[in-house]
């Protein structure tokens, strides 16, 4: 891995896993000086209302909604924490795609900090995690993160 990064990506889901690699990007940001970019990144996964059969664009606004909530809670957690450079950003389409391919071309990101699990355990039980993908099809350094052991209790 490269000493100084510049542009980190932080993909976070509401789990416990991805506040910790949270915590660790804030960390790495704040070590790495201000001009550091910090990019906590929310992917809604589309696939989850190609099964609703009536589906509603208040259902989607909905889900959008909760998501840009609680992603003002994360971003106030970074700058509170001495991030100056931070922000976040809500995509639409298949997390593993838009994690390891997508978000970092967009964002020109050179490190990718991610928990070792998310929320969906049945999709990992079926075809393989996430985090999992990201690690082998990230064209850019990725840090698999855990939870301190003290927090699992």
């Amino acid at each position: 891995m490269i000493d100084n990064y510049q542009s980190i990506l932080v993909p976070v889901d509401g789990s416990k896993e991805a506040e910790a690699a949270l915590d660790k990007a804030i960390k790495i940001a704040l070590r790495n000086g201000p001009e550091t970019k910090l990019e906590i990144l929310h992917v809604i996964d589309t696939r989850s209302f190609q099964n609703v059969s009536d589906f509603q664009s208040t259902m989607y606004d909905q889900v959008a909604e909760t998501a840009r909530k609680t992603m003002d809670g994360y971003l106030k957690q970074a700058q509170d924490a001495g991030v100056t450079n931070a922000e976040f950003t809500i995509e639409y389409g298949a997390p593993k795609s838009v994690i390891a391919e997508y978000a970092p071309k967009k964002f020109d990101t050179d490190l990718i900090v991610i928990g070792a699990t998310g929320l969906n355990a049945m999709e990992r039980f079926l075809i393989g995690s996430v985090t999992e993908y990201v690690v082998r099809a990230a064209k850019v350094d990725t840090l698999v993160a855990r939870m301190p052991e003290d927090s699992e209790k």
